[in-house]
């Protein structure tokens, strides 16, 4: 087994590693004057399994494209060596959110992504709670996995709701098969009645709308899950909306925080009360003190070693695909 990172993924991948037992191999990485990349190997994988871990997301000095990048050229590259199999392990997966065209003649961004992860030799990808998982499982033709965090969340959240009320809820209509999925490890986990709810939303030309809220959440500490927070405006809406309904508190549970945009404002506020994400991103756009008192961010560094570990001992991923127990 070898584990390679790019430099900027090596603090997520050295958990990950750690998790193994294992050290990340080598790389050579150059970003030449005129912008182009270089990035290779330094020991010999010929027929060794590789596993290559990149977090997709934009940060300062590194755009989501540049990321990209350099993650099909280290593909590319492995499988040039000799590697006898190469699974990309992407935590965050870019433009999954471009799954379908809305007008005519818009791009399905997502699926060229998949198309150019197997161009460049990928022979398996494993993401984290995908932003739709039928257009991800469909837009690969090499085996793609999707991990998912809810055991996770579950019992970081079973040590502190205690005995009221709960609902779990989806921001909006699309999440709501997420949000119900949800709900059920939750109750088999606290043994409580959970309720349920959902909002209304919709987008017009990048414009939030709707706020009709179906459901009973009165009294409740409502959990308002959600794939991903952006900028928070979703969030915050549908926060507004179920206190409105009578909801005692709000709790954000998501797995990818991107937080772009007005979102430490949103975050600072309070009409939330926590918010809850995983380490597939880091926290760099929001200020310390807002981390240190308004969010929990939980590893998803042990998930993914049980997933390469899985892989590379021709296990079943069953269970690690439900996430720990």
């Amino acid at each position: 087994m070898k584990l390679f990172a790019p430099t900027e993924t090596r603090p997520f991948a050295e958990a990950v590693a750690d998790h193994l037992g294992q050290t990340l191999s080598p790389l050579q990485e150059r970003t030449f004057d005129d912008g182009e990349q270089k990035i290779g190997v330094k020991h010999p994988v010929r027929d060794q399994d590789a596993y290559v871990l990149q977090s997709l997301y934009d940060e300062p000095g590194q755009s989501v494209n540049d990321k990209l990048v350099r993650l099909l050229f280290l593909i590319h590259t492995l499988k040039d060596s000799g590697a006898r199999r190469v699974t990309a392990m992407i935590p965050y997966l870019a433009y999954a959110r471009q799954d379908r065209a809305t007008n005519p003649r818009d791009p399905v961004t997502h699926r060229y992504v998949a198309q150019m992860l197997e161009a460049a030799g990928t022979d398996a990808v494993v993401t984290l709670d995908v932003h739709n998982l039928a257009a991800y499982q469909n837009a690969f033709r090499c085996p793609a996995w999707n991990l998912d965090t809810r055991r996770i969340f579950v019992d970081h959240l079973c040590r502190s709701l205690g005995s009221d009320p709960i609902a779990v809820a989806s921001p909006d209509v699309g999440g709501v098969k997420r949000a119900q999925l949800f709900r059920d490890i939750l109750m088999a986990a606290t043994g409580q009645p959970t309720g349920f709810a959902f909002m209304e939303k919709r987008r017009t030309d990048g414009i939030l709308s709707g706020s009709m809220v179906v459901g009973d959440v009165t009294g409740a500490t409502v959990l308002i899950v959600d794939d991903m927070v952006a900028s928070g405006g979703t969030m915050a809406r549908a926060s507004d909306a179920f206190l409105a309904q009578g909801a005692r508190r709000i709790l954000c549970v998501a797995t990818h925080g991107l937080f772009v945009g007005q979102a430490a404002q949103v975050v600072g506020q309070g009409s939330i009360d926590r918010w809850m994400v995983t380490d597939t991103i880091p926290l760099f756009r929001l200020p310390a003190d807002l981390i240190d008192t308004r969010l929990d961010v939980l590893s998803v560094a042990p998930l993914f070693a049980r997933a390469i570990r899985c892989l590379h001992t021709g296990g079943s991923l069953t269970e690690v695909l439900e996430g720990p127990a």
